[in-house]
C-alpha cells in the first residue's frame, strides 16, 4: 500500500466529480475480504501536497451520501482531505458474513474503520490522519482509533455513547431489552428479518417511527439510503457499551453535542471516565437530527472539530 497514489491506485479511485470548489473521487478498499466503496473529498486547489485527512463516519443505518458527505464537504472546505465510505452490509459496499445486510454490528463497523485507516494512512497525499464519528459511529471511531499512533486526533459530533444503564433507559428497561434480544434471536433463526428503518410518527413495524431526517426526502430519505434494519442485529447493538471503554481511550478528543440531542448523559459519563481531557462544545437547543443537516449547527460543529484537527495536525 505504500506506493498508492490518488491517480493510479488499482481498483481504488474510479471517477472524479467537481462540487463547487471541492473535488470528489470514488474509491474502494478491502475489509475482511469484502469491497468497501467510498468517496474522497479534496479541498479547492489541491495540488498533491501532503495534507491532513479526516475519515468521516455517520449515524446508525446511514450511508455515506447522508451526514458523512455533509461533514466531509465541510472538512474539505476548511482545507482538509476527507474520506467517507459505506460499511459492510450497507449502501454500495459488500456484505457482512453469510451474505447478511442491514445489521448494525459495532464490531464489524469498527473493523471497517480500521481498514479505512490502513488505506488512507498509506496515501502519499496524506500528511496526518484524524477521525470524525457522528452519532452511533462515535463509539466505533473511538474503538477503532484507540492506541493507533497513526491517528493524530478524533472528533465526535452528536455522539451516541451508551452503557448498560443508558440502553435500559432508552429501550424500556431490562424487560424491554430482553424482549428485543428475543426479537434478535428469532430473526437470526429465520435468517434475518428486515424492516423499514424510518417511518412517520407513530408508525408500527419500523425502527424509527418519528418522521424527521430519515423520513423526509428533502433531508435524509435520499435515493441512496437503504431505509432498512435487520432485526437480527439487535443483540449486537444492545450489548455494545462504549462508555465502559473510555478509560483506555488515548487520542486527543473533541466533542460537539447538545443537551437537546440524544443521550447527553452518555457523553458526560464517557468524559468522566477518560484518563485524558476532552475539548467539549455544548450547543444550545440543537437536536440530534439538527446536527445532521441544519446549516448553523453543522457549521458550528465543523468549525470546532476542524480547529481541533488543525491543532493536532502534521
Amino acid at each position: 500500500m505504500t506506493t498508492l497514489t490518488l491517480a493510479t491506485a488499482t481498483a481504488a479511485l474510479m471517477g472524479t466529480t467537481a462540487l463547487a470548489d471541492v473535488t470528489t473521487q470514488t474509491l474502494s478498499f478491502e475489509s475482511t475480504g469484502e469491497t468497501l466503496t467510498g468517496t474522497l473529498y479534496l479541498p479547492s486547489g489541491f495540488d498533491g501536497t501532503p495534507t491532513d485527512a479526516v475519515i468521516v463516519t455517520g449515524a446508525w443505518t446511514s450511508v455515506e451520501e447522508q451526514m458523512p458527505a455533509t461533514y466531509a464537504r465541510e472538512m474539505a472546505e476548511r482545507g482538509l482531505i476527507a474520506v467517507t465510505f459505506d460499511f459492510r452490509g450497507w449502501g454500495k459496499s459488500g456484505d457482512l458474513p453469510n451474505g447478511q445486510r442491514f445489521i448494525e454490528d459495532p464490531a464489524a463497523k469498527t473493523a471497517d474503520i480500521r481498514a479505512a485507516i490502513d488505506y488512507v494512512a498509506a496515501l502519499p497525499q496524506v500528511a496526518g490522519l484524524h477521525g470524525l464519528g457522528i452519532c452511533a459511529s462515535a463509539g466505533y471511531m473511538v474503538d477503532a482509533t484507540r492506541g493507533d499512533d497513526r491517528i493524530a486526533s478524533v472528533g465526535l459530533v452528536a455522539p451516541w455513547l451508551q452503557d448498560r444503564e443508558i440502553v435500559e433507559a432508552v429501550y424500556g428497561g431490562p424487560d424491554g431489552v430482553a424482549g428485543l434480544m428475543q426479537v434478535a434471536a428469532d430473526a437470526e433463526a429465520a435468517g434475518g428479518q428486515i424492516i423499514p428503518a424510518a417511518g412517520p410518527e407513530g408508525a408500527e413495524g419500523v425502527l424509527m417511527p418519528m418522521g424527521g431526517y430519515y423520513y423526509e426526502p428533502s433531508r435524509g430519505a435520499i435515493p441512496e439510503y437503504d431505509d432498512a434494519w435487520n432485526n437480527a442485529g439487535w443483540d449486537d447493538w444492545l450489548s455494545y457499551h462504549p462508555v465502559n471503554e473510555a478509560e483506555s481511550f488515548d487520542r486527543p478528543l473533541a466533542i460537539v453535542h447538545s443537551d437537546a440531542a440524544a443521550i447527553p448523559q452518555g457523553v458526560r459519563s464517557f468524559v468522566d471516565r477518560m484518563t485524558g481531557e476532552a475539548t467539549q462544545a455544548w450547543l444550545q437547543d440543537v437536536t440530534q437530527f439538527d446536527f445532521y443537516d441544519d446549516p448553523a449547527a453543522v457549521q458550528e460543529a465543523s468549525d470546532t472539530v476542524a480547529a481541533h484537527f488543525r491543532a493536532y495536525g502534521a
